[in-house]
């Protein structure tokens, strides 16, 4: 059987803060890699847009405006260690990206459970946040495409 890439969708959220533009980051209860943008599987049918406003909803309790979506594609290979717990063909992941603002005094309800935490970041704070530099690199990238459109 052929192995593919499951389909994720991502939304890089933004709202105007006190130091400035902020995005939302989202804590998985883990060790490493625990902070992340919002994202999550596209379902069958659904567009990377619903997909991901959809996740948003599920993991922050919350609804934005969409800006536009990024052509920018973050695709990565599952690790063998996790590979020995996948039954399946799917070999890694394969992530798009779409633009979000929020209001500014939006509130985040998170459900302890799959998301334990949330913050707002500025571009400056990401690197205490996001330690795989690749993924910052790409969040990094993604503000600054995301705030052409605002």
């Amino acid at each position: 059987m052929k192995e593919v890439y499951r389909q994720c969708a991502s939304v890089v959220v933004f709202r105007r803060g006190a130091n400035g533009m902020e995005v939302l980051l989202l804590r998985k209860p883990r060790k490493n890699d625990a902070w992340q943008l919002p994202q999550g599987g596209v379902e069958a049918g659904e567009s990377t847009e619903v997909a991901a406003l959809r996740e948003l909803k599920e993991e922050a309790g919350i609804t934005a405006r969409l800006l536009g979506n990024s052509e920018r594609i973050y695709q990565y290979d599952y690790p063998p260690s996790y590979r020995r717990f996948r039954p399946d063909h799917v070999k890694g992941q394969q992530i798009r990206f779409v633009f979000a603002e929020a209001e500014p005094d939006v509130q985040i309800a998170v459900d302890g459970r799959e998301i334990n935490d949330f913050i707002w970041v500025t571009e400056a704070d990401l690197t205490r946040y996001i330690k795989r530099k690749e993924y910052r690199e790409i969040i990094r990238s993604l503000m600054g495409e995301g705030n052409l459109l605002r």
